[in-house]
């Protein structure tokens, strides 16, 4: 199954170039477009101070971050656990910056020599060209609750993001299903459809449903395939 991986980070300030460095690094996985239970979290040891606006968006001071890690402690851990994968990173050129600094302070390559990045803000400006494009903002058009982003936090973040990400782009949830279902037909031969056991839908599944229908038509602004298809 495709292994995805949701990245965040937080920095002492908006320039690697003028020597801000990460202080904080979250990833969670998908694995066939599902949150697994792995997961990697790091705070990081800057050795120096953010800068006011950053420290006023993260609150993680140098007191707080003066025991953690270094980059260079915890850079092989981001490694293999990215490795192979595609990253989902929002504003990825951001992150980029800064990841392959840090990288290059320590001569291991570029970020993208272990892994392949897709930019979810990139994928949002082509989904809602002219619309605000922010986490937060794609938080409030797909429905996702961020009441608990009093602060910005890489982890919290890249879980606001996760959903999101799955949500932009749920039209592919039908050919990952299209896929297993090929693969068992294949491998298991004709189906006796009279063992089959059905279940129906309760009436909350319904109205669920329903109500991602009417999001879709929505946000599409025209009527939902699966209203316009004849019952089966």
């Amino acid at each position: 199954m495709n292994r995805q991986v949701i990245l965040d980070t937080e920095t002492t300030g908006l320039e690697a170039k003028e020597g801000h460095r990460i202080i904080e690094v979250g990833c969670l996985e998908l694995v066939g477009r599902r949150l697994t239970e792995r997961r990697l979290h790091h705070y990081v040891n800057p050795e120096r101070d953010s800068d006011e606006g950053a420290l006023a968006v993260h609150g993680l001071s140098g007191e707080f971050l003066a025991d953690k890690p270094k980059f260079g402690d915890i850079a092989g851990e981001l490694i293999e656990f990215v490795r192979g994968a595609e990253v989902i990173i929002h504003n990825a050129a951001f992150d980029l910056e800064f990841l392959d600094a840090e990288l290059a302070r320590l001569k291991l390559g570029r970020f993208e020599d272990y892994c392949r990045v897709t930019d979810s803000l990139k994928l949002a400006r082509e989904l809602h060209p002219g619309k605000r494009n922010s986490l937060d903002a794609l938080c409030e058009r797909y429905g996702v609750s961020n009441t608990q982003r009093t602060l910005h936090g890489a982890l919290l973040d890249a879980g606001l993001l996760a959903d999101v990400y799955l949500a932009m782009t749920r039209g592919q949830d039908s050919l990952v299903m299209d896929l297993a279902q090929s693969h068992v037909h294949a491998s298991a031969g004709a189906i006796d459809a009279s063992k089959l056991i059905v279940l129906a839908a309760t009436p909350e599944e319904i109205a669920a449903h329903e109500a991602v229908l009417d999001a879709i038509e929505k946000e599409s602004k025209r009527p939902a395939v699966w209203r316009a298809a004849p019952a089966t």
